[in-house]
């Protein structure tokens, strides 16, 4: 089994042509082109909740696949819009309904919806990155969570916007070695120490950010892949966590040869 630092570099290192042969994949080019040949003829929150294939493609391109049943929700979000700050898309914890909201912001541009950049362009390009996250996710969980957190992370500014996202926070609580939590007090604090302990500035620097993802590759393999790295199978009992990630990372690399 390939370790998840290494898939994760094989994708990322040329992400143009990653992402080009996946839209070169049949069920890929298929779904795609029929969304830009229905989208236009969309004029109304009904027209794209009616057209199911449509409304599924939309949804996937923003990560809310698992949702798409939910129609009467979907619905508060898209007819609430995102121009009034107690707009329902605004009240939710998770950004990607307000993402979504503002690809189909029908509440304030109407019928010209659908004619416009976010819906025509910006979902499709959308949609290819989510399948080609989602199907490196098959194979290795880690790999769709390293690609997904260095699309995603360079938006998110508090801890508690971390722990909105299910990745996410996945993502740094492996970093940081934080226990899931339940209880608002529980939340409380932990989004306090991500606050502490993460320079969410530094997300936006490209190579900062490449690094805190290569961190949670190595810590992601010691964890979870042993079998495709035999060196990090040494630390897989319960002091693994206890590991510098630096020190992880180290040992990946000099198993990778890189």
């Amino acid at each position: 089994m390939t370790s998840t630092l290494t898939s994760y570099r094989l994708i990322a290192r040329d992400l143009t042509a990653s992402l080009a042969r996946k839209a070169a994949q049949p069920d890929v080019a298929r779904e795609t082109a029929y969304y830009k040949a229905k989208i236009g003829d969309v004029k109304s929150i009904d027209d794209f909740l009616g057209d199911q294939r449509l409304y599924a493609y939309a949804m996937k391109a923003y990560g809310l696949e698992d949702m798409t049943y939910a129609k009467a929700f979907m619905r508060k979000v898209l007819t609430e819009g995102v121009t009034d700050s107690t707009a329902f898309a605004n009240r939710l914890a998770d950004e990607r309904y307000v993402t979504f909201a503002k690809a189909f912001d029908f509440d304030t541009y109407g019928e010209s919806t659908t004619t416009l950049a976010a819906a025509t362009d910006d979902t499709p390009s959308a949609y290819l990155r989510q399948s080609l996250e989602t199907d490196a996710g098959s194979d290795d969980t880690g790999v769709r969570l390293a690609l997904y957190f260095s699309r995603v992370a360079p938006t998110v500014t508090t801890g508690y916007g971390v722990l909105a996202d299910e990745a996410l926070s996945q993502v740094v609580k492996t970093v940081l070695g934080l226990p899931d939590v339940a209880s608002s007090d529980g939340i409380a604090r932990q989004a306090a120490t991500i606050d502490a302990r993460v320079d969410f500035a530094s997300f936006k620097d490209p190579d900062k950010l490449e690094r805190f993802v290569q961190r949670f590759t190595a810590i992601w393999d010691a964890q979870n892949n042993a079998t495709s790295a035999p060196v990090l199978s040494l630390f897989t009992d319960s002091t693994s966590q206890g590991l510098d990630a630096s020190l992880l990372l180290s040992l990946q690399r000099i198993r990778s040869g890189s």
